[in-house]
């Protein structure tokens, strides 16, 4: 069993910034990678970004620039630095896990953008 707990989301004013942190635990023996990913109301999940557990980084052309992934293996923890934010980043984001078992998905972070 492996838990995910994000932190970090809620509401920030256009051209803001946030930051997204995941942290997992419980039966991890061996994390791939981790991510993030965005659902927008009506949409479709989608990939925002993601960081293999060699430091490798992958970005969603739309983010390019603007939101920087990054990973602390020792906590195995994940983190979604997002700069210069519109409203239309707003979204749930999940953070996503890949272990030699399987995948594993966090409840959601609502980012919220809003003046």
């Amino acid at each position: 069993q492996v838990q995910l707990v994000e932190s970090g989301g809620g509401l920030v004013q256009p051209g803001g910034s946030l930051r997204l942190s995941c942290a997992a635990s419980g039966s991890i023996f061996r994390i791939n990678a981790m991510g993030w990913y965005r659902q927008a109301p009506g949409k479709q999940r989608e990939l925002v970004a993601d960081i293999t557990w060699s430091g490798s980084t992958n970005y969603a052309d739309s983010v390019k620039g603007r939101f920087t992934i990054s990973r602390d293996n020792a906590k195995n923890t994940v983190y979604l630095k997002m700069y210069s934010l519109k409203p239309e980043r707003a979204a749930v984001y999940f953070c996503e896990v890949r272990t030699c078992y399987g995948t594993y998905w966090g409840q959601g972070a609502q980012i919220s953008v809003s003046s």
